[in-house]
């Protein structure tokens, strides 16, 4: 998994891509708290379109990332899901829980 940031005012825009699983969600449940709980950015917008494959995990880092957003009254904004990444999501029923757009131009403008 690779991680890139980007910033548009103030919102961080992480391009996330490859697979997020037991060796690789640490580094994303680290960027995640770094910018709710030291950064105190007001909102986090995760583009997982390049996103193959995610296992429990990487799920539990999102919900670690979604309740440190919520801690400090930020937002995580996921966007860009493919069928795999939606499937996990819906099965473990936190489509509802998160805020998901199909686009950036949504996650941004939302």
């Amino acid at each position: 998994m690779q991680i890139a940031a980007r910033h548009l005012d103030k919102v961080t825009i992480f391009d996330i891509s490859g697979d997020i699983d037991l060796a690789t969600s640490p580094q994303l449940r680290k960027a995640l708290l770094r910018e709710f709980r030291e950064l105190k950015t007001p909102r986090v917008v995760l583009n997982l379109g390049a996103v193959r494959y995610i296992d429990s995990s990487g799920v539990a880092s999102l919900v670690e990332g979604l309740k440190a957003s919520r801690e400090v009254r930020s937002r995580l904004i996921l966007f860009g899901l493919n069928k795999t990444v939606r499937e996990v999501l819906q099965l473990s029923r936190l489509v509802k829980i998160f805020e998901i757009y199909e686009d950036e131009a949504q996650s941004v403008a939302s």
